[in-house]
């Protein structure tokens, strides 16, 4: 694992929380590897009971996982629960789309385009390399969801399943396919959007996180077979 500066913040457990979440989701915390606290406490320079407030958080994400006489151990990604993941995703994240439709305003459309426009100089100065680490409000996904308008849909797809999806996302991104294909499903749902076509939104969208659902399980599955 890389050094870690220490933190100082007000809000110390939510900002160790956001540093463990970042290096799971990028595997400087490797799947399945137990989660020492004298190791992390002495990494960032704090105490156990700021670490301990973010390991919980950690484990409300489904980043970790307790088991009584072993510990907290990062979670190791599986292809059933990928799936079940991404079912769920595409009938919610759709819906986010729908209501984004109606609620978004025009300064926020016209703020993802230029996002869109990133993404497209992002590729063209990086051939064509996959940009997985954005988040937040470099997230195109996550800026629909919280368009919604819907605090229940945002709730569960920013916090609850986000760093779970985020960790599928970077774990297979380099075994992906054409980044400019999901840049072009990204600018047809966001018409969509801009336009007011709720209905079209969804069904965009729900084809768009299927596709990716479907090359996800296939990366996964060549990931398995060249390990054994």
């Amino acid at each position: 694992m890389s050094q870690i500066v220490p933190i100082k913040s007000a809000t110390l457990s939510e900002d160790i929380a956001q540093q463990l979440i970042n290096a799971i989701v990028t595997g400087d915390i490797p799947q399945g590897s137990k989660i020492s606290e004298p190791e992390l406490a002495k990494r960032y320079g704090i105490s156990r009971g700021p670490l301990r407030e973010a390991i919980v958080k950690l484990e409300g994400l489904g980043l970790v996982t307790r088991t009584a006489n072993v510990g907290a151990r990062v979670i190791e990604l599986n292809l059933a629960d990928m799936l079940d993941t991404f079912t769920i995703r595409e009938a919610l994240e759709g819906m986010a789309a729908r209501l984004a439709a109606s609620h978004m305003p025009t300064a926020e459309v016209d703020s993802l385009y230029a996002l869109l426009d990133k993404h497209q100089a992002f590729l063209d100065d990086n051939q064509d390399e996959h940009y997985a680490q954005q988040g937040g409000n470099d997230d195109f996904h996550l800026r629909i969801i919280q368009a919604s308008g819907s605090q229940k849909l945002i709730r569960l797809l920013s916090h609850e399943l986000y760093a779970v999806i985020r960790m599928y996302r970077h774990h297979t991104a380099d075994q992906r396919s054409d980044p400019r294909q999901a840049l072009r499903e990204h600018k047809a749902i966001l018409d969509a959007i801009a336009n007011q076509e709720g209905d079209l939104a969804e069904l965009l969208m729900r084809r768009h996180i299927s596709r990716a659902c479907r090359l996800l399980q296939q990366a996964m599955e060549q990931s398995t077979h060249s390990t054994q």
